[in-house]
């Protein structure tokens, strides 16, 4: 399952340098997106980011203060919740700032704090909207099923 990962700014680049390298060992299914590190050099960055766009499950957003108003951010996030139907999720983590502080269309998703409780909930979310393949037709097709 492709999860988008979406930064501006120093602080937001931080944290979501760290949910890139931690998300897979958590939920080995996950592949996480995250640019530059996944993004091979020479190719056409807005080609390489909207395409993977267009393939992500979940979109991730680290919000800080410094970027509450980033266009590049409300692009991504934009682009993200119109690609897939509603099975798509938009979820801006915040760290530093208060859910309320979110303006715009980002306001408008359910966002999840920077905080045990809440990054748990957050994986359980990715973990419900992972469809895996099943071996056989009578066989679990999610992981909502396993619980």
């Amino acid at each position: 399952m492709k999860v988008f990962i979406s930064w501006s700014g120093d602080r937001s680049k931080q944290l979501a340098e760290v949910i890139h390298w931690w998300l897979p060992n958590v939920l080995q299914f996950v592949k996480p997106y995250f640019t530059p590190a996944d993004m091979e050099k020479g190719t056409r960055w807005d080609n390489e980011i909207s395409k993977e766009l267009g393939q992500s499950q979940i979109g991730i957003i680290a919000m800080t203060e410094e970027n509450l108003a980033s266009p590049w951010i409300m692009f991504e996030a934009g682009a993200i919740s119109r690609v897939v139907e509603e099975k798509i999720r938009v979820c801006p983590i915040v760290f530093g700032i208060r859910k309320t502080d979110l303006v715009g269309p980002l306001a408008g998703f359910q966002a999840i704090e920077f905080n045990r409780t809440e990054v748990r909930q957050l994986l359980t979310t990715i973990n419900n909207a992972a469809v895996v393949a099943p071996e056989r037709p009578d066989t679990v097709t999610s992981f909502r099923e396993l619980r």
